[in-house]
């Protein structure tokens, strides 16, 4: 069993494998016909899962020989998020088309349920994250016409549904793995909070506003995540820079992460929430330390953009 497995992608059409260590590339999987725009690692460590634009395409990890995937289902516009169950009998993807689905992974491979994101006329909205919640029971995503909805995996309906700001498209989900919070940030940089005993309506506990002000009404957060302790929220975004906000003292900003060049699209912590591996537009990701602030390793390679990244270091594996 892999200790590490570590996993950089982007424009270039390429999903790298690091040993995160030595900063060395052991492995290069082509994707051929898009960017790739998300990516997630089975809690096993032996599946990855990478979404483009319109396929999902899961790869083999333990047997490097072959590049080819092992399954591909396809959505009609972007894939935008995806994800394992925790015993990997289904995978779950978001996508521009409007829809948030569940594909079985038990032969055949197959479509299972199927979440449609609409505005308040009907018409299909574009969904630009999504992420599991209580042990994936749910499926918690983002859209465009400013709503989180929160799927009912089991009966397979829309159990929720939050709205953040009037008609300003959420860009990005997180939900803490103990169910003690959901973070969603919006297009005008703003973070929101929702806490499940809070008293107060859905539970909105705390608005973090311009969490990414770089003087600019176009400074944009790209993703959100919550740290595997639920101490920590990271957010990523144009304005180069990852921001550590700590769930524990009000969400209050720990720290402002800033080597970067260019826009940071995405960022994965380390199974003990030590560590936090960053990906930008600047061809490269980062290895930080988080109780320092400091980038410890820089994985080069790419020749664009790297756009998403994915990390399981987990001993449970």
């Amino acid at each position: 069993m892999t200790a590490v497995v570590l996993a950089t992608a982007g424009y270039d059409h390429k999903i790298r494998f690091w040993e995160a260590s030595s900063r060395v590339c052991t492995r290069t999987v082509r994707y051929p016909d898009s960017q790739v725009n998300c990516l997630a690692i089975s809690d096993d460590k032996l599946f990855l899962a990478a979404g483009g634009n319109p396929h999902v395409r899961v790869f083999d990890v333990a047997h490097t020989q072959t590049s080819a995937p092992v399954a591909e289902f396809s959505h009609a516009g972007n894939a935008t998020a995806c994800g394992f169950c925790r015993d990997r009998s289904w995978l779950f993807s978001s996508s521009e088309d409007g829809t948030v689905k569940i594909w079985d992974l038990r032969a055949p491979p197959r479509c299972k349920t199927t979440f449609s994101c609409t505005d308040g006329k009907g018409d299909a909205v574009a969904c630009h994250s999504a992420c599991l919640r209580r042990g994936g029971d749910e499926i918690v995503s983002g859209d465009d016409s400013g709503r989180v909805r929160v799927w009912d995996v089991v009966a397979d309906k829309c159990r929720e549904t939050l709205r953040p700001a009037d008609d300003v498209p959420v860009r990005a989900v997180a939900c803490a793995n103990d169910g003690s919070f959901l973070a969603a940030a919006t297009r005008d940089a703003d973070v929101y909070v929702w806490r499940p005993d809070d008293s107060d309506a859905h539970g909105l506990d705390h608005i973090i506003e311009a969490a990414h002000d770089a003087g600019s009404d176009r400074t944009y957060v790209l993703s959100c995540r919550a740290s595997p302790d639920a101490r920590l929220l990271v957010t990523t975004a144009s304005d180069k820079t990852a921001k550590i906000w700590n769930a524990r003292r009000g969400f209050a900003l720990e720290k402002t992460l800033a080597q970067h060049q260019r826009w940071v699209w995405d960022a994965c912590f380390s199974a003990d929430s030590a560590y936090l591996v960053t990906a930008s537009s600047d061809h490269s990701a980062r290895l930080w330390d988080l109780s320092s602030g400091a980038a410890i390793r820089y994985y080069s390679g790419h020749s664009l953009a790297v756009t998403c990244c994915a990390l399981n270091d987990s001993s449970a594996a």
